[in-house]
């Protein structure tokens, strides 16, 4: 990527602070962004509606209708594990791959030193 953005972020992530903060921003978003998707894909596969889906997690079919369709959200695990159940699934933990673990976790731990 090029640019000046880009190369601001090229020198700010010099900092271990900034690296820290700007890694676990960048997981966060596209961890939350794949659950998302998952479950849309989920609901989908299921033929559930929105407001199906809400009435069988117990939930405000507001809040699911966001969950799915806003730009940016910020769920709650209960909310996703509530949402996934219903669609027949359970969210679990998956392991990083190598080139993961570089990007994310090093500079996360580097800046905790």
């Amino acid at each position: 990527m090029t640019g000046a953005f880009w190369d601001d972020v090229s020198n700010d992530v010099q900092d271990p602070e900034f690296a820290r903060a700007y890694a676990g921003e960048a997981i966060r978003i596209r961890t939350i962004d794949s659950l998302v998707n998952a479950l849309n894909d989920a609901a989908e596969a299921e033929g559930l509606t929105r407001a199906e889906i809400a009435r069988a997690a117990g939930m405000q079919a507001a809040a699911v209708r966001r969950l799915l369709t806003a730009s940016t959200v910020n769920p709650t695990v209960s909310t996703l594990v509530e949402v996934a159940a219903t669609l027949g699934f359970r969210v679990t933990l998956e392991k990083m791959t190598k080139s993961e673990r570089l990007e994310i976790t090093e500079p996360m731990r580097k800046a905790a030193a």
